[in-house]
């Protein structure tokens, strides 16, 4: 599995952390709004990972965006949902331009 796939499945689970109605937010501002930052990060990782190996960027273009309007009570929980999903619906499509091999060679 490529490594944009693992942060993949990994910031869609954060996502979808985030999402949970009241505990998501709480966790947000209880942080003072950094878990956006840091989310941001992970996204744009995420999203530079994706175009070198060729997958779909989607899932972390919503998140990025989700990221930067995330602080918006109704609307962020909604778009932290959103790219859960789509991030995860990325993560189990295969790459295009990866030639990962399981088999290890000695």
């Amino acid at each position: 599995m490529s490594p944009s796939r693992v942060l993949k499945w990994v910031t869609g689970a954060f996502e979808a952390f985030l999402g949970i109605p009241a505990v998501g937010g709480v966790f947000i501002v209880s942080l003072f709004w950094t878990p956006l930052a840091i989310m941001l990060v992970l996204h744009i990782i995420t999203l530079v990972l994706t175009k070198k190996d060729g997958g779909a960027s989607t899932g972390s273009i919503l998140g990025i965006i989700t990221s930067c309007i995330g602080w918006i009570p109704f609307v962020g929980m909604i778009m932290h949902i959103l790219s859960a999903i789509f991030l995860m619906i990325n993560a189990a499509t295969k790459d295009k331009n990866v030639a990962y091999d399981n088999t290890a060679t000695n």
